[in-house]
């Protein structure tokens, strides 16, 4: 079926990123937009824009979509991008739907049952199962969705009843499903993932792979592809992991298979039933349109022939507006925004655009490629140095600090990097290569060292009076003491909520608590006191 007329049910770069495509094809774009968005950029953008009550409101997507006479939608990523209801609402009003069938959403997006499905297709999976049988340190993951909402790692089983409601708690608001799994939790491994193609006609195909393993916050903040960590038997091992997996699932459209890394032995994570954001590394390699052959394949036809060798290095950084050191969204108006032209920019704002606190804070993302994994890297260094946004803080001074960094340059990172190397301190110099972390004389591994503390205190003295406030812009989701309370160090004190994500404000020592200024449900502005501390 030709599409001539396409909705993104999406904002942001990835709205931006699939009108480019769609435009190329001669395809007229429809962008949506809820009240609180209607200036956004991609809202902007498009031939055409409908309002909606909600980016999560399936039933006013198909009307929008309806409305305008599109003849296809296309999910993005986040949101209900992965949502099988929303795809059948699509399907069953006989639209184009650019992803994967219903049902396999709905057994894809389903971690218990993923696992089952790739166990019995002889892919390996971290082992899972209940708290006392997995032992500490272990992982809660959401049962649906990703992007690490719902996540949380639990070193003892003390902490294990508040990680377990707080993941509930922000994957029901993320995703509108609550439930759970356990995991066993892997210190250091590397993060790899494998592109898949699978069209209506029975062609399955693993285009490569993209390391993600440098994450803040169990969210990825470069990418690449390929990765250094893989040799072709261990490519083609994995590669042909992820194509069982689509095959026995019945996957079709673009999809990803996540896996983490140990040494020389893998295991399934999920699946990603969509575009990624990372997307681009791959096409930057391969020298293909992920978003057209998305859009070819919903159309009926069959996949082309992509065994094209892959031509050099890509590396993607993700620009957020958030501070550098904490990962904690920030809010404001970009009064100035200068991107580089010489990489390849995916961008989602312009200056003058408003930045808030109900939507995720990604302004853009910087693919550069080159012939050499060193060139690529260099590219980006030298990219990111002309970058300039003012108005709102940013990460930019942590990618500087990132790409420069010489675990980075060596190749040498693990999804533990920033607990080791904790952001913007001045990197140690690498040991000579035989002494390295991998090298470990089989001793045992160490615990990696605690974050970097979230809380805002003016005094850090036993016995000073301090305030705790609101590192970012966000909602009280939770108040868990009162005036006259007395507090150790590191208890929580206030859960703030942005972007769907929890973020528990600690006691910085041993104090009373003198006063609390705000209840649950209150919009606080970033710097704003929320819990007073006195002398014990």
């Amino acid at each position: 079926m030709a599409i001539s007329k396409l909705l993104v049910a999406n904002r942001g770069e990835i709205a931006l990123r699939v009108f480019r495509t769609a435009r190329r094809l001669g395809i007229a774009t429809v962008a949506v937009a809820p009240p609180d968005d209607a200036g956004a950029l991609h809202a902007r953008s498009a031939d055409e824009t409908v309002a909606v009550s909600s980016y999560l409101d399936t039933a006013e997507l198909v009307r929008a979509a309806r409305e305008v006479g599109a003849d296809a939608v296309h999910p993005g990523y986040g949101f209900l991008a992965e949502s099988p209801d929303f795809a059948s609402a699509v399907s069953d009003t006989r639209l184009v739907w650019i992803g994967p069938p219903a049902a396999v959403l709905r057994a894809g997006g389903d971690k218990l049952e993923a696992k089952r499905i790739a166990f019995e297709a002889g892919v390996p999976v971290v082992p899972g199962g209940e708290p006392h049988e997995l032992g500490f340190p272990l992982l809660v993951k959401a049962a649906a969705g990703g992007g690490g909402r719902g996540m949380r790692v639990v070193r003892g089983a003390g902490e294990l009843d508040a990680a377990v409601e707080a993941a509930a708690r922000e994957a029901q608001a993320a995703f509108g499903d609550g439930r759970l799994l356990f995991e066993r939790y892997l210190e250091r491994p590397r993060h790899v993932e494998i592109q898949l193609l699978a069209d209506a006609h029975g062609t399955v195909l693993g285009l490569g792979e993209r390391e993600c393993s440098v994450q803040r916050r169990h969210q990825k903040v470069l990418e690449e592809s390929p990765s250094v960590a893989l040799d072709p038997e261990l490519r083609a091992r994995m590669s042909d992991a992820a194509v069982r997996f689509a095959r026995a699932i019945g996957y079709v459209n673009a999809g990803t298979a996540e896996f983490v890394l140990d040494g020389r032995e893998f295991y399934f994570l999920e699946l990603n039933g969509r575009i990624q954001v990372e997307h681009p590394v791959t096409e930057e390699v391969l020298g293909v349109d992920l978003v057209e052959l998305q859009l070819r394949i919903a159309g009926g036809a069959p996949l082309p022939r992509l065994d094209t060798p892959a031509r050099g290095h890509a590396v993607e950084v993700r620009l957020y507006a958030e501070d550098p050191r904490t990962f904690l969204p920030q809010a404001g108006r970009i009064a100035r925004l200068r991107l580089p032209t010489r990489i390849r920019v995916d961008a989602g704002v312009a200056e003058g655009d408003e930045v808030g606190t109900a939507y995720d804070p990604l302004l853009a993302k910087l693919i550069a490629h080159g012939p050499t994994r060193t060139e690529a890297l260099d590219s980006l260094r030298a990219a990111l140095e002309q970058t300039e946004v003012e108005g709102v803080p940013t990460n930019l001074p942590f990618l500087r600090w990132l790409v420069a960094h010489p675990a980075v340059r060596a190749g040498e990172t693990t999804t533990a990097f920033l607990v080791e190397h904790p952001p913007l301190e001045p990197p140690a110099p690498l040991p000579p290569p035989p002494w390295r972390a991998p090298f470990r004389l089989n001793l045992p591994v160490p615990p990696p060292a605690p974050p970097p503390d979230l809380e805002q205190a003016d005094g850090h003295e036993a016995g000073t009076s301090s305030t705790v406030t609101a590192p970012m812009p966000g909602t009280v989701l939770r108040v868990l003491v009162g005036a006259g309370d007395r507090v150790e160090p590191r208890q929580p004190l206030v859960v703030l909520e942005a972007m769907k994500m929890e973020t528990p404000l600690l006691a910085p020592y041993a104090a009373t608590v003198s006063a609390v200024h705000v209840t649950e449900g209150d919009r606080v502005a970033g710097g704003s006191t929320l819990v007073e501390l006195g002398e014990l």
